[in-house]
């Protein structure tokens, strides 16, 4: 009975748009009884992206409204769900298992888990819907753009970065990963910056820290020293910034397997170079994620369908051989997240049975995103 608890929670994510799907080894239901006691299994099964109170979902899980409070808020404590509070109500629903349930854990990890999380990799990344609908984009570091390129606001890390009123950095969870397995890139791990509801989730559950403007500016200038690409969330209102490493990102190294990883990524730019202003220093190669650039002879060459526009080549180009160049047809950017999950569970096929249920969601949260003091 127990595994069928866990078969059940299983097809419920598999029905939300970052997905959960099947695998002939069952290694996604190892993750899922490593995460959830059965009785947990079972309430999570109740919660939809839907934003409720416990009152509600009390009723369809046959609780009552206390012993429903008490066990989501338990669960929400254990990132097993998401929870946030408006009006000084709370408010409960379904988290995906990526992007939400993997992350919540990064300060939960066992090697066990990583070892099973690894091994559902190449099932739970479906590049293909990827490639239809992202979580993540990726946008340029701000020394790589000219001053007299054109800029939308949502694709400038900075002025995404200024226009939030709550900030948290917590620690990347790919690099928290890799320490555990003894593989540290030694890169900065505390860099994954959230903005608004999300702020308080991560807090409240001891995830990370709340800083201020300054502070996230910093670690964006840290970043690209580092030489880490920036990935925001797949909107045009985003919820978090990564700052990720193609040694250990999952989604870059799955991107970086592909033989063209620039059909993969949603990225309004591109890089150019200017083969005859190359001066051989080989930096640009160490710092590209996507094995884009290599030298052959004295000068660097350029593949452009490897490129993801992220800029890191060109921030530290001696000779400005390099520089960012707007796409012809720069990918769409959703208006928010839940736009942006609309558009993945469409492409993973999950919407023609939900779609009322889909545009209420859509609705609630335009209502709860216009009233969250971002």
């Amino acid at each position: 009975m127990a595994q069928d608890v866990y078969r059940k929670l299983a097809r419920h994510l598999d029905s939300l748009p970052g997905g959960f799907p099947p695998t002939p080894d069952g290694v996604e239901l190892r993750i899922l009884k490593r995460l959830f006691t059965p009785e947990d299994a079972e309430l999570a099964t109740k919660l939809t992206l839907i934003p409720e109170p416990a009152e509600v979902v009390a009723r369809r899980a046959g609780l009552t409204p206390e012993q429903a409070a008490q066990r989501l808020d338990q669960m929400a404590a254990q990132g097993l769900i998401f929870r946030y509070e408006q009006d000084g109500k709370a408010w409960y629903m379904a988290s995906q298992y990526v992007i939400g349930i993997w992350e919540y854990q990064v300060k939960r990890l066992t090697p066990e888990l990583i070892a099973d999380m690894r091994a559902y990799i190449p099932t739970l990344f479906d590049m293909r819907a990827w490639q239809k609908a992202p979580q993540l984009r990726t946008i340029p570091v701000g020394r790589s753009l000219a001053a007299q390129a054109e800029v939308m606001p949502y694709e400038r890390a900075e002025d995404l970065v200024r226009s939030q009123k709550k900030i948290l950095v917590a620690p990347c969870i790919c690099r928290r990963e890799h320490e555990i397995t003894g593989e540290a890139c030694g890169k900065p791990v505390e860099t994954c910056l959230v903005f608004g509801g999300g702020v308080e989730y991560y807090e409240r559950n001891g995830l990370g820290r709340r800083i201020a403007v300054d502070e996230a500016l910093e670690i964006l200038k840290k970043a690209d020293k580092a030489g880490l690409v920036l990935q925001p969330s797949n909107a045009q209102k985003v919820i978090n910034i990564c700052c990720c490493c193609g040694c250990c990102c999952h989604v870059l190294k799955s991107m970086k397997r592909h033989p063209r990883p620039a059909e993969l990524v949603s990225s309004p730019f591109v890089a150019s170079l200017d083969a005859s202003a190359c001066t051989g220093c080989k930096v640009c190669v160490k710092r590209c994620q996507m094995d884009a650039l290599r030298m052959e002879g004295e000068r660097a060459v350029l593949s452009a369908d490897r490129c993801i526009g992220c800029g890191l080549c060109v921030t530290t180009c001696p000779g400005k051989a390099l520089t960012l160049v707007r796409k012809p047809q720069a990918p769409a950017v959703p208006r928010n997240v839940m736009a942006s999950y609309l558009a993945l569970g469409k492409a993973r096929g999950k919407l023609k049975n939900h779609q009322m249920a889909w545009m209420a969601l859509k609705s609630k949260v335009d209502r709860l995103l216009a009233g969250s003091g971002r």
